[in-house]
């Protein structure tokens, strides 16, 4: 089964981060995390915002549609 790359996971690339740094800053678990990049699993919108939360420290314009599909 092939799972295509998100746009979670092609951010956290183009940015040089890592799923652990994403984890960390979002208080999200390392395997939950993992799972949302791979495309696996769906986040809750608790998660979302926790997610958003981590990454708008480092990209002030983020927007949850450039992430995920909503």
């Amino acid at each position: 089964m092939v799972l295509k790359r998100t746009k979670l996971k092609n951010w956290l690339t183009k940015e040089g981060r890592t799923q652990a740094w994403l984890a960390r800053n979002s208080n999200v678990s390392r395997n939950a995390i993992n799972e949302i990049c791979a495309g696996k699993r769906d986040p809750s919108i608790s998660t979302v915002k926790k997610i958003m939360s981590a990454i708008k420290k480092v990209q002030k314009n983020a927007k949850v549609e450039d992430f995920f599909d909503v």
